[in-house]
């Protein structure tokens, strides 16, 4: 039992987020730069989010589902508007289905999808709404623990690199959970302690190692959009295979 007798607990990756599936129940996937806040932006607008990891099949399977694929952000053109961008989500035309490969994000939200749990995306724009449909549902509690996974990075290898962004965005998470009440684990708690000793979280994460990269690559608004803090009421919820807004 990982991290037990805490109703607050905290893991990175797809493994992290299989060994809090056994004894959580509900999963937070947080994925800053850029899928969970993609995520956000596109609920948000309207539209049913399919996670699908790389590869040719995501084509096949959004023809499948009748859905619109999303491509590379340097991919975006006018016939194909949508990416992993979240700044071209905000402004591509609203459609009812997207399937939204990531390397990081997709994967841990198809396999967290086949544990049956609820699965929550959050990122800065949605932490409060986040955190307060949790407790609405009375998760967060020792019967009911959540688990909140941070997606990281991936080195060349393929091998995990926890990064700064999924760090910060997941204990804004776990600070609308923590209240006199609720037992965090020691690494909620600690990943708690790291959001209360950066002054300045937007510059964190713009001068983090992904902000740099997107920043480099001219994607400054997608940096932009993702540091925005709990601008948004949205809370998308796994359902279905699809990302949607979650019943009050």
């Amino acid at each position: 039992m990982i991290q037990g007798g805490t109703s607050v607990r905290f893991e990175w990756g797809v493994t992290g987020a299989a060994e809090l599936a056994r004894d959580c129940a509900a999963l937070v996937l947080v994925d800053v730069l850029s899928f969970s806040t993609a995520v956000c932006v596109a609920v948000e607008r309207g539209i049913r989010v399919h996670p699908f990891p790389w590869g040719e099949q995501a084509r096949a399977y959004a023809e499948r589902v009748g859905a619109v694929v999303a491509v590379e952000r340097g991919a975006v053109s006018a016939r194909q508007p949508y990416s992993l961008s979240p700044a071209a989500l905000a402004n591509a035309p609203v459609v009812p289905d997207l399937v939204l490969p990531s390397p990081n994000g997709s994967a841990i939200s198809a396999a967290a999808a086949s544990t049956g749990l609820p699965v929550v995306a959050a990122c800065f724009r949605n932490a409060s709404a986040v955190g307060r449909w949790l407790r609405s549902q009375s998760f967060g509690t020792l019967d009911a623990p959540v688990g909140v996974v941070a997606a990281g990075e991936r080195w060349p290898d393929g091998q995990l690199r926890p990064c700064v962004e999924d760090l910060l965005g997941a204990a804004a998470v776990i600070d609308t959970l923590a209240d006199v009440d609720t037992l965090l684990s020691v690494e909620a708690a600690v990943a708690l302690a790291a959001l209360a000793g950066v002054p300045d979280v937007a510059a964190a994460v713009r001068g983090s190692e992904s902000g740099r990269e997107l920043l480099a690559r001219d994607f400054a608004g997608d940096v932009e959009l993702a540091v925005e803090r709990d601008c948004s009421a949205v809370v998308p919820t796994l359902t279905a295979g699809a990302f949607a807004p979650a019943v009050q």
